[in-house]
């Protein structure tokens, strides 16, 4: 796009090997940015990177891996020169009764959603305080509202907003600008993932309009990217998800009502009910660490 803010620009975007990374990139890249890709598939984030536009390159990597981080951090700034943006994206998943889950896939949840987008700003601050650049954290619908069968994700959601904002305060004198971006359910292999689950996705349907309906992934991204391009403190990837934040301080109360109500009807489906991390994503983290 010519004239466009980001002409030149570096970025980098975690969790780039599919689904809202990948694409992230692919509309950043037509908007004039070089991107550097980070993600635990290195032959899914060489095809994003051959199918950009312009400069590109991809490092494989563990975003809870502080050395990793960093090394990558600095490489990147040695390979393009300075870093810009960085779009905290990579994330996993996972659904269940706490009672029922995988303790292992509910701690990772945590542990790449909310540590790995802290490692990932630990990682790349210095770079950015040097460009005056800006951090996207990539939070979610998650972080507004509690969802029962959801609580790692909530939680980890949580986090990163709260996360993000408490940095935003941190480092802003030193130019540094830092934006949490929000998706409800939107068209990616994580949500198929939980999909596949009846219960899972029997109780989505039950949820109110609008947050009961999977959204395209295309015009959530493109709103990213605008959100990029502007260095926006919020970014919403569907157009009613600014509303509910005036609306978040009513919602614990609400849904731990209505709540209760949905896990009765559903509660003689929940004995043995223990996915562990959903969608390709999650299939990618899980072969990742059973082989490092």
């Amino acid at each position: 796009m010519n004239g466009s803010k980001l002409d030149g620009q570096v970025v980098v975007v975690t969790g780039a090997a599919r689904g809202v990374g990948a694409l992230l990139a692919r509309k950043l890249s037509a908007r004039g940015a070089t991107l550097a890709l980070v993600g635990l598939e290195p032959d899914e984030l060489r095809e994003v990177a051959a199918s950009l536009h312009g400069p590109a390159h991809h490092w494989h990597a563990d975003v809870t891996d502080h050395e990793a981080m960093a090394r990558i951090a600095q490489e990147v700034k040695l390979r393009f020169g300075k870093v810009d943006v960085v779009v905290a994206n990579a994330g996993v998943a996972t659904g269940g009764p706490l009672v029922e889950s995988d303790p292992v896939a509910w701690r990772r949840v945590i542990e790449v959603n909310l540590i790995g987008g802290a490692v990932t700003a630990r990682a790349f601050l210095p770079v950015l305080m040097e460009s005056r650049g800006y951090f996207l954290q990539i939070a979610s619908l998650a972080a507004i509202t509690p969802a029962p069968m959801m609580s790692a994700y909530c939680a980890s959601k949580s986090g990163v907003e709260a996360f993000a904002h408490s940095l935003r305060a941190e480092v802003g004198y030193q130019g540094v600008r830092v934006g949490v971006g929000y998706l409800s359910w939107t068209d990616t292999d994580m949500v198929r993932g939980a999909d596949r689950e009846d219960l899972m996705r029997e109780l989505r349907a039950r949820l109110p309009w609008p947050a009961n309906k999977t959204y395209p992934l295309g015009p959530a991204v493109e709103r990213l990217a605008d959100g990029v391009e502007r260095r926006s403190a919020h970014v919403y990837g569907q157009w009613w998800l600014r509303g509910m934040q005036s609306v978040r301080g009513y919602l614990p109360a609400l849904i731990g009502t209505v709540g209760q109500r949905e896990m009765r009807r559903f509660g003689d489906r929940l004995d043995g009910f223990r996915p562990g991390l959903v969608g390709a994503g999650g299939e990618a983290d899980e072969k990742a660490r059973l082989n490092g």
